[in-house]
């Protein structure tokens, strides 16, 4: 038993540690704001947040899993209550932890978020914990979201271990 825990404490110091990055609080607040207003289903809240020109793009894991230009959001939106309706989803929010990689230039940056997206599915509560990748541009009027993805494994009924 001593050399399993032993081996496990080794294998633990060895591994690779995501950490938090400090994040500049106007930088995040365009990523928070987009999901306040998604978690309370503002489409219009969430589009303020985006820059609303022609290389605006949305990446997702539903159809058809790519959103480009100005009515990115709002298509995305449309797209996603269509997929909720079909499949019965309710009650849906999205939750974020600190930023675990920030790159920025001052006017450009690329920001990594930890996100979990809870839901129920016909009545079945359903917890996805993923990744949200943001690029950002920065202009006269502050930080706007030039485009995102939401990187993760399939939901799983919420209390559910991982499958390995």
């Amino acid at each position: 038993m001593r050399h399993l825990t032993l081996g496990a404490l080794i294998v633990l110091c060895l591994a690779p540690v995501v950490q938090a990055q400090t994040a500049d609080a106007k930088l995040m607040a365009p990523i928070q704001k987009f999901l306040e207003s998604f978690n309370k289903g503002d489409v219009a809240g969430a589009a303020a947040t985006h820059a609303a020109g022609a290389q605006l793009f949305i990446a997702d894991e539903f159809t058809p899993f790519l959103w480009r230009g100005p009515q990115a959001v709002q298509s995305w939106a449309e797209d996603l209550a269509r997929e909720d309706k079909k499949r019965g989803i309710t009650d849906e929010h999205v939750t974020i932890g600190a930023a675990t990689r920030v790159e920025t230039d001052g006017t450009a940056a690329y920001v990594i978020v930890p996100s979990v997206y809870t839901f129920k599915e016909k009545g079945v509560p359903m917890r996805e914990a993923a990744q949200m990748t943001f690029v950002l541009q920065k202009g006269t009027g502050g930080w706007l979201i030039q485009g995102w993805t939401w990187t993760g494994p399939k939901p799983q009924k919420a209390g559910a271990s991982a499958k390995k």
